[in-house]
C-alpha cells in the first residue's frame, strides 16, 4: 500500500511510519518544505492552503496527524486560534485534494480526539455517544466536519478519536514523570475523573487497522480499560517505585495553566470505549493502565 502521512515528524507519526515501512507499505511524507532529492515527499503549505492534488495520484490512502500539540502551552486566543488552523484547515485542504483528485487515495485516515465528548463524568462513552460542549469539543467537532468533502466524493473517511498516548516521549506522560521522580507525585484534584489512554504501539496498530479494514466514520482510539486519574497515578507510581501520595490541587493546576486548559486536559472525566474498533476484531497489545506504561517507561529507546 502507497500511504501519504502528514505530521510524519510527530511522535505517532514518527512511530506510525516506521511501522508501515516495516510491513512493507510506501510512505509518502507530506512536509512543510522543499522536499529533498530523491526523498519520498509531497509539499504543502496549509497555512496558505497550498497543495497539488495531483500529488495524491496514485496513492492508496492518506493519513492525517498534522496539528499543534494540545497541551504545549497555555490557551490564549493566539493559541487557540493555532489549535484550530492547523487541524481544522489542513484537513479541509486535504478533503478537497481527495475530492478533486482524478485517481485518488480510496482512505482517508483523519485525527481526532475523545475531548469531542467533553466532560462526561462515569457515562462509557462509545462512538455513537453525542459530542459534549468546550473547547476541546468544539474543535474535535470541526476537526471531523472537515472531512465532508471527501465523504461526499465517496472516500473511505476513519476520524480516529484518540486518548492519552503513553510513551515516554508524549508531552503528557513526561509532564507527569517529574514530580513522580521527586516524589512528590498523586492523583489530580478529586482524581474521580476517567482518563482515557492508549499505548502508542497500540495507537499506531489502530491506525493501520483503519487503514486495511472496511471502518468509517468515529472510531475511539484508546484502550478498553479507561481509569480514574486516581488509578492511573497509582499505576504510575508502582512502575516508577514511587509513591503516589500527594494529590495536587485543583486551585494550584488552574493558576498554573490556565482554568479551561487545566479543566479540559485535567480535569474532564472520559470514559470512552473502543467499541467500534474491537468489534472489527483488533485486539490490544496492552489492554492495562499498568502494562502500558511499563511498556512505556522500559522499553529501549
Amino acid at each position: 500500500m502507497d500511504v501519504a502521512v502528514t505530521g510524519s515528524s510527530g511522535l505517532i507519526g514518527t512511530a506510525l511510519c516506521r511501522f508501515l515501512e516495516q510491513r512493507g507499505d510506501r510512505v509518502v511524507r507530506v512536509v512543510r518544505r522543499s522536499p529533498q532529492p530523491g526523498e519520498d515527499a509531497i509539499e504543502w503549505h496549509p497555512d496558505r492552503d497550498e497543495l497539488d492534488a495531483g500529488a495524491l495520484e496514485g496513492v492508496d490512502a492518506v493519513v492525517n496527524l498534522a496539528g499543534e500539540s494540545i497541551g504545549a502551552r497555555r490557551w490564549s486566543a493566539e493559541q487557540k486560534r493555532r489549535l484550530i488552523d492547523t487541524r481544522v484547515r489542513s484537513t479541509m485542504l486535504l478533503s478537497r485534494a481527495l475530492a478533486q483528485a482524478v485517481n485518488p487515495p480510496s482512505v482517508f485516515v483523519s485525527g481526532s480526539a475523545v475531548g469531542y465528548y467533553g466532560d462526561r463524568g462515569d457515562e462509557e462513552l462509545r462512538e455513537s455517544s453525542g459530542r459534549g460542549t468546550g473547547f476541546l469539543s468544539d474543535l474535535a467537532s470541526a476537526w471531523e466536519a472537515a472531512t465532508e468533502p471527501a465523504e461526499r466524493a465517496g472516500r473511505r473517511v476513519v476520524h480516529v478519536r484518540t486518548g492519552i498516548v503513553l510513551d515516554r516521549e508524549a508531552a503528557a506522560l513526561k509532564r507527569m514523570l517529574l514530580p513522580f521522580k521527586l516524589g512528590f507525585g498523586g492523583r489530580l484534584g478529586s482524581g474521580r475523573q476517567y482518563w482515557s489512554w492508549i499505548s502508542l504501539a497500540d495507537e499506531v496498530r489502530g491506525i493501520a487497522w483503519a487503514l486495511d479494514n472496511d471502518v468509517r466514520g468515529p472510531l475511539n482510539l484508546v484502550s478498553p480499560n479507561p481509569v480514574t486519574n486516581t488509578e492511573f497515578s497509582k499505576a504510575l507510581g508502582r512502575v516508577m517505585h514511587r509513591p503516589a501520595l500527594l494529590p495536587a490541587p485543583k486551585f494550584g493546576l488552574h493558576v498554573l495553566l490556565g482554568h479551561e486548559f487545566a479543566d479540559e486536559l485535567l480535569f474532564a472525566s472520559q470514559r470512552a470505549v473502543p467499541h467500534a474498533l474491537m468489534s472489527s476484531g483488533f485486539t490490544f497489545e496492552h489492554e492495562t493502565v499498568g502494562a502500558a506504561l511499563t511498556d512505556a517507561l522500559t522499553r529501549p529507546a
